[in-house]
């Protein structure tokens, strides 16, 4: 197994919002803690999954407080700082680096589509302004629209703080790609839950995860079975949660996810719109699969 700079398992954790609508940090808090006791060695903390797209700077900022200091050492406290705005990705970034966190989360920029030679100075210059916070580069082009290629990958892995990459293209080629061109001391985590096992077998060290929030310490002992040779039992851990991670992305992530919370009593509220609640026959099966799973 090759370096693991912020765990096996990192989970994407969820915002969640009182009924007016703002965040909730006590709920924030609580939730951050079961995490980390049930399975979960990081936290990224206004991913995607968090809803960064709608969250103030202010409201990521205290989120980024709160986690920390309800988990301290326990778990990787990663910061999703990034931006489309390069200026504005560093002075979040250097920011949080003061709140004594353990990495940021930088995804690609979304939207200006710039090309790969504008992308590797993005991330450079994110890099150089804050030098002793490790960064996790993130790979989303079905978000974004602009692939990160392996290319560029390789060059910015040259870059002592930029330690690892969340590979979220549904591409294992590309991924193995990433794999041959970097070095072990760079680490590429699967950015998608269906393809941790997958991911692994081309050497991925573990999972930035949404599935994780219900099934935290199955996932740690999928990845464990593998890195110990026992394939088989890898695999029956994947086929037998193969179904959740279809639910949880059978519509826009985090919105399934929310609803699951919500089933098991975390009282994690709504989504901020245009995301929207889980539609009636969605929730049926999405019930359905917890149930089969004991989740609920």
């Amino acid at each position: 197994m090759r370096e693991e700079p912020f765990g096996r398992v990192i989970t994407a954790m969820v915002t969640p919002f009182a009924e007016d609508g703002s965040v909730n940090y006590a709920v924030a808090e609580k939730l951050a803690v079961h995490l980390v006791d049930n399975g979960s060695d990081g936290l990224v903390v206004c991913g995607t999954t968090g809803e960064s797209p709608t969250l103030s700077w202010s409201e990521e900022y205290e989120l980024f407080k709160v986690v920390k200091q309800a988990v301290g050492d326990r778990a990787k406290v990663i910061a999703g700082t990034g931006s489309n705005s390069t200026a504005e990705a560093i002075s979040a970034t250097e920011k949080a680096a003061k709140l004594n966190l353990d990495g940021s989360l930088q995804v690609v920029p979304y939207y200006n589509k710039p090309p790969q030679s504008g992308l590797y100075q993005h991330f450079r210059a994110i890099a150089e302004a804050c030098p002793d916070l490790p960064m996790l580069l993130y790979n989303v082009p079905s978000r974004t629209s602009r692939n990160l290629e392996p290319e560029t990958v390789a060059n910015l892995a040259q870059i002592s703080n930029i330690v690892a990459i969340k590979e979220a293209s549904g591409n294992l080629e590309q991924a193995c790609k990433m794999r041959c061109l970097t070095p072990d001391s760079f680490a590429i985590y699967s950015g998608e839950d269906a393809l941790t096992l997958p991911m692994l077998t081309i050497g991925s060290v573990g999972v930035v995860s949404v599935s994780s929030h219900l099934v935290g310490k199955q996932m740690q002992s999928m990845i464990q079975a593998f890195v110990e040779g026992d394939n088989d039992q890898a695999t029956t851990i994947q086929i037998k949660l193969f179904p959740l991670f279809q639910a949880l992305f059978m519509t826009t992530n985090p919105i399934p996810i929310k609803a699951a919370l919500n089933l098991q009593g975390w009282n994690v509220g709504n989504l901020r719109t245009p995301l929207c609640e889980l539609q009636l026959d969605l929730l049926e099966n999405l019930q359905l699969v917890l149930k089969e799973l004991n989740l609920i």
